[in-house]
């Protein structure tokens, strides 16, 4: 089985890091567990055959699900913000799944994520979330999501450019166009999700072109986002791109549903700061949590020698983590000097 670095990085560290899913750090660490629990096995087989791999599958599908569905009953910037929830999720799963150690950065991320998310959900603004097709067209032509459509596509376009012609793959170089990419998808995804709604209530909206417009800019927004965040994890670690890109996520996902949705139109002062103060506890969190925070090296399965005449060789040799081979069988010398 062939586990590359970047492979893994990009299994590990992308799920649910900023989409605001719940299954994110199950689906995650469930995928883990599933790769060491082949790679102990004598006999390989591919990962997809693995039960605890389509569990963490199915994890993934369930709360990506419940995702979309929360933006159709709740605001965006509600939605987006509590993605942390993800990440501080996988930091105390490990701890049981992969038998990590419980850091005092843990700790302190989870109890700064968990406040920040008391403060978002008590001082989100509470706004109206039946939302037409009608609604939706008025939105799209208004002049304050005209005006910052422009500009985002200006900043895109200069991003695209350094990105293609200069061949700059600095991390926030991508991780600034997933984010300009991802405030279009959650704008697709609650009008989509919020038409389906109204259309299941009996208010059907399924039949305005607006709809499959929007559907059409949630998918392809959503295969970009996905390009440019797997070359991020693909060049960089999960520790960095995951707090950065949560984020570069959640900031866009607010900008988005207060322009477009008008979402803290009626907010109060004292909301608005509190609010943006949660936001604040949770990036808080986020970025302890993932902070000096190294993939583990594969302590098992070991591989016992025997025997070999002429040669002094250690018992059993550790394969090398960060290959798809098993190492090569070294002296004790050599053995030692390597542990050191």
């Amino acid at each position: 089985m062939d586990i590359s670095p970047g492979t893994w990085n990009s299994s590990f560290g992308g799920a649910g890091s900023g989409g605001g899913s719940l299954s994110g750090p199950w689906y995650s660490t469930h995928k883990k567990c599933a790769h060491l629990r082949l790679v102990c096995r004598a006999e390989q087989k591919p990962y997809y055959r693995s039960k605890l791999w389509w569990c963490g599958i199915t994890l993934l599908g369930l709360g990506e699900l419940g995702n979309f569905t929360a933006y159709g009953f709740a605001p965006i910037t509600l939605v987006a913000p509590l993605g942390c929830v993800s990440v501080t999720g996988s930091a105390f799963i490990s701890v049981f799944f992969l038998k990590r150690t419980m850091r005092t950065a843990d700790i302190l991320g989870g109890t700064l994520t968990i406040t920040g998310i008391y403060l978002l959900v008590t001082f989100t603004p509470n706004v109206p979330q039946e939302l037409t097709a009608r609604q939706v067209q008025n939105y799209l032509v208004s002049w304050p999501f005209l005006v910052y459509s422009i500009v985002e596509i200006i900043i895109f376009c200069i991003l695209l450019y350094f990105y293609k012609r200069k061949a700059v793959k600095h991390i926030m170089v991508l991780l600034m166009m997933v984010a300009l990419l991802a405030s279009l998808t959650v704008i697709a995804v609650k009008a989509v999700s919020s038409m389906i709604a109204l259309s299941v209530n009996g208010k059907m909206q399924l039949t305005h072109s607006i709809f499959y417009i929007m559907s059409v800019l949630m998918a392809t927004s959503c295969a970009f986002q996905i390009k440019f965040l797997n070359q991020a994890m693909h060049l960089y670690e999960a520790t960095a791109v995951v707090p950065i890109n949560f984020v570069f996520f959640t900031t866009s996902a607010i900008i988005s549903g207060v322009i477009f949705y008008r979402e803290f139109q009626s907010a109060t002062l004292l909301s608005v700061f509190m609010f943006l103060f949660g936001c604040l506890l949770s990036f808080l969190g986020v970025i302890i949590i993932a902070r000096n925070k190294k993939e583990g090296h594969l302590q098992i399965p070991f591989i016992d020698c025997g025997h070999i005449p002429g040669q002094k060789l250690t018992g059993k040799i550790q394969p090398d983590s960060h290959s798809s081979c098993y190492g090569t069988l070294n002296k004790e010398d050599d053995s030692v000097k390597r542990q050191s």
